[in-house]
């Protein structure tokens, strides 16, 4: 018998008929003889949907009750699903994140799983029911409160689960057919991927890529969870994100995968003094504001004036937050002014084979520079290399470099509703 955890996003039980469906996969796995966790999104749009709410009732809406607001989603899809089941005749029961015991820190909105002492879902397993846990939440013990994960916490929830109960493997299940070489909504004739390594789905996720949350694939890395991708829609073999052990061959291609990121702004501080400490009080101001930082580029200093621009990309959400913080400490890091870009694009080339392989960064360039698509930053690392464009050239842009690399399919992709969650 194995144990499999299942994750079923948001677009996958968006409404009555889809949960009927997702219900009908998950009892044939519990009939086939497996023992089976599900962690179950919010239905459809409903998180946006009570964003959206708050907001209207509210201009600052406090984090508790958000959170308490937002875990509704979750509830009821969890409650629906479990209904869904039993109605097929297979004993099932629905969990929050606390009843789990998906234990947190006290951040509300971005809390972290510090514990997960899953008692009651084991319980439900060995009395051979099927177990649906809300994704997304969990529960702070010192201060009692519920808690949610930030964005792709569903996909967190399910790892960290399979990661506890030793699962033989983690389930994503979502509306396209596995990981593919790009969103398939901008390369139609993206090609899906049969096999990735961890390390190469960190970086994607980390570039943007919507079928994997970054926090999910490095949860996934750290306890050696099997992931396998998979569509809701059908029975395909989807994608399976390994962990290689050490000294394993593993066949790597040059390129694994393209992303495009629309989600990110640019933060140019002008005429800061090119002395040594100025660019750590410039990090350690923005660190303040828990604010990630992504790219950084500091342009060699005017001989003239002796004054250098820094340049780095973040988050949007966290862009007035971060402008405001380095205003008040203008002067002290003595800067002249601030740029703020959010007309931006990022895109990240990935792949385990450019560690051995010549001439990808000039393939990536020439290719952008025949479609006419300028360069405003550059970043690599061993297995990635990332450039910022406009934000109306990056579709663009990620079709001319997908087509360069030779990763273009004979057929379209399918892409069977929602938004790739």
């Amino acid at each position: 018998m194995s144990l499999i955890v299942q994750k079923f996003g948001g677009s996958s039980v968006a409404d009555a008929e889809s949960i009927k469906r997702v219900a009908k996969r998950i009892v044939e796995t519990r009939k086939a003889g497996n023992e089976v966790v599900v962690a179950v999104s919010a239905m459809g749009d409903t998180t946006d949907e009570l964003l959206d709410l708050a907001h209207e009732v509210s201009p600052m809406p406090g984090g508790r009750e958000l959170d308490m607001l937002l875990t509704a989603g979750e509830r009821i899809s969890m409650a629906l699903l479990a209904m869904a089941i039993r109605s097929l005749g297979v004993e099932a029961r629905s969990y929050t994140g606390s009843q789990a015991g998906m234990i947190t820190d006290a951040q509300h909105g971005k809390a972290r799983i510090v514990d997960v002492t899953p008692g009651r879902i084991r319980a439900a397993l060995d009395s051979g029911a099927v177990a649906i846990v809300a994704g997304f939440q969990g529960f702070n013990r010192t201060t009692g409160d519920i808690t949610t994960l930030g964005r792709g916490g569903s996909d967190t929830t399910a790892v960290a689960l399979a990661a506890a109960l030793q699962a033989d493997v983690c389930e994503i299940y979502t509306d396209v057919d596995g990981i593919f070489t790009a969103d398939p909504r901008v390369v139609p004739f993206a090609r899906k991927i049969d096999r990735i390594t961890s390390e190469e789905m960190l970086e994607l996720a980390a570039a943007g890529s919507k079928v994997l949350y970054i926090r999910a694939v490095e949860y996934a890395r750290r306890h050696g969870v099997t992931l396998h991708v998979r569509s809701s829609f059908n029975n395909n073999e989807g994608t399976l994100v390994v962990n290689p052990k050490e000294g394993e061959n593993v066949e790597e291609p040059i390129i694994s995968g393209i992303a495009g990121d629309l989600s990110e702004g640019k933060i140019t501080v002008v005429g800061v003094p090119d002395k040594p400490g100025k660019a750590a009080q410039i990090f350690r101001t923005v660190a303040k504001t828990g604010a990630n930082i992504d790219m950084i580029v500091q342009n060699v200093s005017a001989a003239a004036t002796s004054l250098t621009d820094i340049s780095f990309t973040l988050p949007k959400s966290d862009g007035a937050t971060v402008m405001q913080a380095l205003e008040s400490e203008r002067g002290e890091i003595e800067f002249s002014s601030l740029l703020y870009d959010d007309q931006i694009g990022k895109l990240a080339l990935v792949g385990a084979g450019m560690r051995t392989n010549a001439g990808v960064s000039a393939k990536l360039f020439n290719a952008l520079f025949e479609a006419g698509i300028n360069i405003e930053m550059i970043s690599t690392s061993e297995i990635r290399i990332s450039v910022v464009t406009r934000a109306d050239t990056l579709n663009d842009a990620v079709r001319v470099v997908h087509t360069a690399f030779g990763l273009d399919a004979e057929a379209v992709a399918v892409v069977h509703g929602g938004t790739g969650r």
